[in-house]
């Protein structure tokens, strides 16, 4: 394999910016999936077999625990911390290796959210007793009737007054909860029944296990257990009670702000396994007399893939830095954590995508990792709330971003082995509006040696001119249809400029650099012509998107020596059969 490294490599990672226990389980975790060997990973996923085997080895390891548990919490072991850079690690191995394992992951961490974020220290010390018993957590937030309207919830708590010790009997169902079928806490969010409004909010504790917790289902087939279950006047005791009205609404957002960080790297994991059985595969099949790759537009997906797979590592290697370091008065992650999940893992279905248009049928075959990431990709961008309620929570961002930049303090990045503390502090949920980032500008300034940064550049100052002279009118800013493909055209420019912040910090070589900001470049014009179709655009507008189209700047030798870093992947990395 080419020594460049970009992509992750289960033979050759050593995880050497980590701590030495981190090595440990990150080697650990992946040794136990090369052990499981690739034909019992994939009948698992065909035969829909539930985790507990990789549950068992997360109890004796206690992975979850090391990984998931505050130092407050931690007992004294100097290994246990809530640290986003190891994190989003382990949350790329669990990719790479199957979305289940990612799922169980996942869900844990948004079930431990209201709790971490609660002031109910017996709950906490609960948690973290869970954790290293190798237990798993779920979110019961979701249900089957309001979905991601998180203002409603059918989950009803009587006030009880007897002195039994139980504050309330909870009644409802829950719908798309993870782990619902052996979570020991469920942190669940419902409302009270004798007061109206934001005030009968509440988030408490359940127990998957009590007689009253009914699991009904897991409504999908597969792996992944998500169930929908019913409470039936389940007995809720004060200590059971996380968080009561306006702070039961936030931690549900702010949790959600946490866990949908993880759902950029699991994309990438996936479509990392991915490309390597699809560059093997093609750089060796002959047809017509050649092989596959010698063909151009073969040779066309696969560096765009590359180049696509690369930018959002490194978008979300920069994301992890500005939530590592955020605090009430720097909330810039409130744009960053959303770009994460609407814009990588939308840029993971394109790259599984480009892929599949080569491999063709080889992508169906059952023992290939390729045909489960074809099949779960999509998942991704669903979850966490769908691709369109994030864009539309990126653009209440736009007007400071674009506008109104403000000064900061440099952030280096963060592989420190820190407890993010602020995680569980976030503060009120609202405010995005009033949010201010470091200029942007510079960073594209500082790579004005780089032709396709250059044309792309112009495309983002060009939007800075829709803004201002052809903005979205009174009814257009009520037209969601309208206003998301503003949204996309906004989030190119943010993902362009924590791209460049990464490669200068990682001394990405400027070939890639330049291959990445040609697909930057070719999207933008695409969504400009999509806005200047919109029923509802103005004629200046259509004039706009018209004149907001580049072509990349063409390099054949660029293309090339970008070509002789995928091809050297062929053969790098083959799962332990």
């Amino acid at each position: 394999m080419s020594a460049n490294g970009h992509l992750f490599n289960p033979t050759t990672c050593d995880f050497a910016e980590f701590d030495e226990e981190t090595r440990r389980l990150l080697r650990a975790t992946v040794d136990w999936f090369e052990n499981r060997g690739k034909k019992q990973l994939l009948q698992d996923d065909l035969d829909a077999t539930w985790v507990s085997d990789f549950l068992e080895f997360v109890k004796s390891e206690k992975l979850f625990a090391t990984f998931q548990t505050p130092a407050e919490f931690g007992g004294g072991d100097p290994n246990r911390r809530w640290d986003a850079a190891r994190n989003a690690v382990l949350s790329e191995i669990f990719g790479f290796y199957g979305l289940a394992y990612w799922y169980a992951w996942q869900v844990t961490i948004l079930g431990l959210g209201p709790i971490w974020m609660s002031e109910n220290t017996a709950a906490k010390q609960r948690a973290a007793r869970e954790l290293a018993d190798g237990g798993v957590m779920a979110f019961g937030l979701s249900e089957r009737e309001h979905g991601a309207d998180v203002y409603s919830t059918d989950m009803l708590l009587a006030p009880q007054s007897g002195d039994d010790g139980v504050a309330f009997r909870a009644t409802g169902e829950k719908y798309y909860i993870g782990n619902g079928n052996v979570a020991g806490m469920v942190s669940v969010f419902g409302r009270r029944t004798d007061v109206e409004g934001s005030d009968g909010y509440v988030f408490f504790v359940a127990d998957s296990q009590h007689p009253n917790y009914k699991l009904i289902d897991n409504v999908i087939h597969g792996q992944m257990y998500v169930s929908t279950f019913r409470l039936e006047d389940y007995p809720v005791r004060e200590e059971d009670i996380l968080h009561t009205g306006v702070q039961a609404f936030e931690a549900a957002l702010n949790t959600v702000n946490v866990g949908k960080f993880n759902l950029c790297t699991g994309s990438i994991g996936i479509t990392e396994h991915a490309f390597y059985e699809a560059i093997t595969h093609a750089q060796n099949r002959i047809l017509y007399g050649n092989p596959v790759t010698d063909f151009t537009h073969v040779r066309a997906a696969f560096v765009d893939a590359y180049a696509r797979m690369v930018a959002m590592k490194q978008f979300s290697a920069r994301a992890v830095d500005y939530f590592r370091s955020a605090s009430l008065e720097d909330r810039r992650y409130l744009l960053f954590n959303p770009m994460t999940k609407a814009k990588v893992t939308s840029e993971g279905e394109r790259v599984i995508a480009l892929l599949h248009d080569v491999v063709a049928a080889k992508g169906y075959e059952k023992n290939t990792y390729f045909r489960e990431a074809v099949e779960v990709i999509g998942c991704l961008p669903k979850l966490e709330g769908t691709v369109h309620v994030n864009v539309g929570l990126i653009l209440k961002f736009m007007p400071n971003y674009m506008f109104n930049p403000a000064s900061f303090p440099e952030i280096g990045t963060r592989l420190d082995a820190a407890d993010d503390e602020f995680f569980w502090n976030q503060g009120p949920t609202r405010g995005a509006a009033k949010v201010q980032f470091h200029d942007w500008t510079k960073v594209y300034e500082r790579f004005a040696d780089i032709p396709n940064v250059v044309r792309f550049y112009e495309q983002a100052l060009e939007l800075k001119k829709l803004l201002t002279t052809a903005a979205p009118d009174a009814a257009q800013q009520k037209d969601l249809d309208f206003l998301l493909n503003v949204g996309h055209l906004f989030s190119l420019v943010v993902y362009g400029q924590l791209v460049l912040e990464q490669a200068e910090i990682t001394g990405l070589d400027r070939d890639l650099v330049d291959q990445i900001f040609d697909f930057q470049i070719r999207d933008f014009s695409g969504y400009a012509i999509a806005l200047h179709g919109k029923p509802s655009s103005t004629l200046a507008q259509q004039e706009w998107a018209l004149g907001a189209v580049r072509k990349p700047v063409v390099d054949e030798d660029r293309f090339g020596r970008v070509w002789e870093q995928v091809r050297a992947y062929d053969g790098a990395y083959e799962m332990t059969p």
